[in-house]
């Protein structure tokens, strides 16, 4: 689902200037009912300027007045150029605070059972960077003598469907790799000095063979002395 741009300025002005509900305004600006109820009660967003979705051409005035008539409706972003890509980033993933603690263990986790992963790959899925990863592989990490390896998908940083996503694109590259291998391996196959001597004496013998029957065929005529039809 698309998301308005700076989600809780947005919500501030929601909160500020309509009559909607807190899961309404939590559903259009990507928030959760209970910061939308803390932006309400003050207790979060402090400082935080609101931002007219309205003056953004991300909302419309009817659109609001229609869902503050209906509980129940859900309100629609408008098409917004700045907008679009927003959810799409480039590099690590975004990872909550909250969670944040919990990616050297996953990163541990990933290490041990996956260790085919790439730095490039384990940092795309969990949302960290590549020194941290190194220095886990290495077990030069500062607290490493404390970090337990647990599955990233149970500490909710990613989902199930990603890794095993990975999973098959480093199967599928693994299976082409050795599949040319073994293609090289029968095309440049190597002998011992033993059978080799053994090829070239069976060569030479052909050869031989070769030569013998070619001088053996003598010419009927020449042997009798047969006259020639007319």
């Amino acid at each position: 689902m698309a998301l308005p741009l700076m989600q809780k300025a947005t919500a501030v002005w929601l909160v500020d200037n309509t009559s909607l509900t807190f899961k309404q305004i939590a559903e259009f600006c990507g928030l959760h009912e209970l910061e939308v109820n803390g932006i309400a009660d003050g207790e979060v967003a402090g400082g935080i300027r609101g931002m007219d979705p309205i003056a953004n051409n991300q909302l419309t005035g009817d659109e609001i007045k229609r869902c503050e008539k209906d509980v129940n409706a859900s309100l629609v972003l408008m098409v917004n150029p700045a907008a679009v890509g927003e959810g799409k980033r480039r590099g690590p993933k975004y990872t909550p605070l909250s969670k944040r603690q919990d990616r050297p263990a996953a990163i541990a986790w990933l290490v041990k059972f996956h260790p085919e992963m790439s730095d490039a790959q384990i940092s795309k899925l969990i949302g960290t960077t590549k020194p941290t990863i190194q220095s886990i592989r290495q077990r030069t990490h500062w607290n490493i003598g404390n970090i337990q390896p647990l599955d990233p998908v149970a500490l909710g940083l990613c989902k199930q469907i990603e890794v095993d996503n990975i999973i098959k694109k480093l199967n599928k590259s693994s299976s082409i790799k050795n599949q040319s291998s073994i293609k090289e391996d029968n095309t440049t196959k190597l002998v011992s000095v033993e059978e080799s001597l053994k090829i070239d004496e069976k060569i030479r013998n052909n050869e031989a063979d070769k030569e013998y029957s070619s001088e053996s065929m003598v010419d009927p005529n020449s042997i009798f002395n047969l006259p020639k039809d007319d």
